[in-house]
């Protein structure tokens, strides 16, 4: 992949005359991870399904006595996420590409796995951990010290409202008629607020705002990774836009979703609840079968029902989805 150099294994005898082993110059006492940044890190929920999570994986077992050895290091990135970062590893990154000290460790893992897309599969831990995404969220929840492991009880305290973040996109996949969906959202009983989160917000600040919501719904696309910072038993409500993407929603969220024990709902739009049905007319192949489209690649899916299409919620057939995110409030 673009960005990512190759790492290149090589077995030394150390006892060859010819050939030797290198010696060392550092030792250390605890095991290292080898992994690259590059690809597509930088967008924020590859930010986590590429990298955060697989190291996740990959270095818990170590209780933070790991160090890690980063090829392409970005240092943003490591800024941005410093606080998972740190907790995963007690010791500065080292920069592969421009260290040149000879590194002794007694144990290194070359290359971050991933399971399934933003989830983990526990058979797949190594050393029998079994870990779960479950395990991920409360890590999440105790690095940025958030507040909240469970969501309201409306059995407990039936006067108080449940609170809905609505993840409103600045471009495509935006939905454009909000303030209807705001108003239907607080007419079945949601306390609504509007997030337009940026590329450049602080982590910390975003999972405390998150962690502070009953529901997170948004069009498919990054903003639905914050469902990790909800407490266990929340909900969350992706809107499937048109165009045959329910699989795709299903392995990028909906999977995930249920893994981290949290509710998903699963809105998908109609033709009539698309802009394409204007843009492009009705007798479109993207409009009339979307499983051609799919047949022909990939870039014609990205560029039409990802790049070129922002919805228009039916309410009359929206409404039912909130119902059931409140009546699933109402069980816990």
């Amino acid at each position: 992949m673009s960005g990512i150099p190759e790492v290149t294994i090589t077995q030394l005898d150390s006892t060859s005359a010819s050939s030797p082993a290198p010696a060392c110059t550092v030792r250390h006492h605890v095991p290292a991870i080898v992994f690259a940044l590059g690809g597509l890190t930088g967008n924020y929920w590859h930010d986590f399904s590429d990298a955060l999570v697989p190291l996740f994986v990959a270095s818990r077992r170590y209780g933070g006595e790991v160090q890690l050895l980063v090829s392409n290091i970005q240092p943003w990135w490591l800024g941005k996420y410093e606080a998972i970062v740190r907790r995963l590893s007690k010791y500065d990154a080292v920069d592969l590409d421009r260290d040149e000290k000879i590194r002794c460790f007694p144990r290194v893992t070359v290359g971050l796995r991933m399971h399934k897309e933003f989830d983990i599969v526990p058979e797949f831990s190594p050393d029998g951990q079994r870990l779960t995404m479950t395990d991920f969220t409360a890590f999440l929840r105790e690095t940025y010290s958030l507040p909240r492991a469970a969501p309201i009880s409306l059995k407990q305290t039936p006067e108080k409202k449940p609170r809905l973040m609505l993840l409103h996109r600045g471009h495509y996949r935006k939905i454009v008629n909000v303030p209807e969906i705001v108003k239907a959202a607080e007419k079945a009983g949601f306390e609504v607020a509007i997030s337009d989160p940026r590329f450049g917000v602080q982590v910390d600040e975003l999972a405390r705002s998150v962690n502070s919501f009953d529901v997170l719904m948004g069009v498919h696309g990054a903003g639905l990774t914050n469902a990790v910072f909800l407490p266990k038993g929340a909900v969350v409500i992706q809107v499937v836009p048109y165009g045959k993407m329910e699989p795709l929603a299903k392995l990028d969220f909906g999977d995930p979703i249920v893994d981290m024990e949290l509710r998903y709902l699963e809105y998908s739009i109609t033709a009539q609840e698309s802009t394409l049905l204007e843009m492009l007319g009705p007798d479109h192949p993207v409009i009339k079968d979307p499983e051609s489209v799919h047949r022909s690649g990939w870039d014609k899916v990205a560029e039409y029902y990802l790049g070129k299409q922002d919805v228009k919620l039916n309410l009359e057939r929206f409404t039912p989805t909130l119902a059931l995110a409140l009546d699933h409030l109402r069980q816990q």
